[in-house]
């Protein structure tokens, strides 16, 4: 399967992590590749409204939305995790997102 990021934004995103953890999201993209759907916790985890996120772990604790589309793993958005919940500015950016994706 193959993932794709949507925009400039969420490649910028990534960049701007530490180094070890730009490594860490690549590996659980590629594996997003390799298990598509059937990936499950603790890398992915559904959130509703046909939206997953990619949970990366470590000093900086990142999540990716992402939603499949057309045969493909699309990936929305991102943001550093800082609370137990994801907060729902961040959720509705991604679902804003998905709707002109």
């Amino acid at each position: 399967m193959n993932a794709r990021l949507l925009d400039t934004e969420l490649e910028t995103f990534i960049h701007s992590l530490e180094s070890g953890t730009i490594a860490k999201v690549l590996r659980v993209i590629e594996l997003l590749e390799m298990f598509g759907n059937r990936l499950g916790m603790p890398h992915s985890k559904s959130v509703g409204y046909g939206l997953f996120e990619l949970r990366i772990r470590g000093i900086q604790e990142v999540r990716i939305f992402y939603a499949f589309t057309g045969g493909e793993a699309v990936l929305l958005h991102g943001y550093v995790k800082k609370s137990r919940r994801a907060p729902l500015k961040e959720l509705q950016t991604a679902r804003r997102k998905r709707k002109s994706s």
